[in-house]
């Protein structure tokens, strides 16, 4: 396993990041908690999850993991707060001071620890004030349950608003961005992966095979298994971007990934996920392995070399800074009011 810097902070963590949003469902919790002893096995020292994964069971099966091997001080722990926690309360959503400080506890008994090393705000909100969120997470810090603080799916512009309000009131920044990168969406290379690379941010890619798309396991004119993350997803809220996959362009990116694979004998998966472990500027992809074997095919990525013969005849299928399907749309997040009746 090989180990990079966490942005400017100077903290060592795997190139690969086990993401855990499969842990509870529908990944069972022994075969969750054998993953996590396997990641670590393999060298994995990062591990994220958040408070919305299955509503607070994938916090506790991580915390049991680690209270059981042993190993919490030995891991970044990452988790992460904003989404609804409850369909009936009003409150229990957000990026407001109350939200993220109650979420926060609840977050650090659920993952049997004394401190977070990476909170990130799980998606930016339009009527929260930057300065709401930055306060509240700079106090967090300060009391000693947070180390690092960070966001994900943030646009460029937003993460930059938050550096200069940092600086303005001189609070902790944010050290890391989270953002959805692959073959078929490429976008945040125009701006945010500069921005990072200029401002010493860590860029900790989700989805780096686009929902399993980039594995192959999707062919054309094939129905889509609704045991699957991308059937799962045509079954939400989700459903209309993710039929974007399923077009020419991402079929011919998908052909030159197989293609690839057979000449390096190894698998379509392992090549996307090189691809991206290996790209300018990205520190640490999240991989979320649904069963052992995905985890196992995940970390074979680490044995795979793109050349830049390779990264051209991508680019070509591929363009650097486009996006195939639309993940990265920098959309900020609204919630809509609960209605009650009474």
């Amino acid at each position: 396993m090989e180990y990079r810097n966490l942005g400017r902070t100077g903290v060592q963590v795997s190139a690969l990041c086990l993401g855990c949003m499969n842990f509870g469902t529908p990944t069972p919790e022994d075969e969750s908690l054998a993953m996590i002893d396997r990641a670590f096995d393999m060298g994995i020292n990062f591990l994220d999850t958040a408070n919305v994964y299955n509503r607070g069971v994938s916090e506790e099966i991580v915390g049991k993991a680690l209270k059981n091997n042993g190993k919490r001080s030995r891991t970044f722990l990452a988790t992460k707060v904003h989404g609804r926690m409850d369909d009936t309360d009003v409150m229990a959503a957000g990026n407001n001071r109350r939200h993220i400080i109650e979420q926060c506890d609840l977050s650090l008994k659920r993952l049997q620890t004394d401190y977070i090393d990476l909170y990130q705000i799980h998606r930016p909100q339009s009527h929260v004030p930057i300065d709401e969120t930055l306060r509240a997470l700079d106090d967090l810090i300060r009391a000693g349950k947070v180390r690092y603080i960070g966001t994900s799916t943030f646009p460029a512009w937003e993460v930059m608003e938050s550096l200069w309000v940092s600086k303005e009131l001189g609070l902790n920044r944010f050290v890391t961005e989270q953002p959805p990168y692959h073959l078929l969406d490429r976008s945040i290379e125009r701006e945010l992966v500069p921005l990072a690379q200029t401002y010493g941010l860590a860029i900790l890619p989700w989805s780096p095979l686009a929902r399993g798309f980039l594995t192959g396991k999707y062919r054309r004119g094939e129905d889509v298994p609704g045991d699957s993350r991308l059937g799962r997803d045509l079954q939400g809220a989700m459903a209309n971007r993710t039929r974007q996959n399923f077009t020419d362009m991402a079929y011919n990116v998908l052909d030159a990934v197989e293609e690839l694979a057979q000449e390096k004998g190894c698998t379509p998966g392992q090549i996307a996920l090189a691809w991206c472990v290996q790209q300018p500027g990205i520190t640490s992809p999240i991989i979320g392995p649904r069963t052992m074997e995905h985890l196992e095919d995940n970390i074979g990525a680490m044995n795979v070399t793109i050349t830049d013969e390779d990264r051209a005849r991508l680019d070509a299928v591929a363009a650097p800074e486009q996006g195939i399907v639309n993940y990265y749309s920098g959309r900020m997040i609204d919630f809509k009011p609960l209605q009650h009746r009474w």
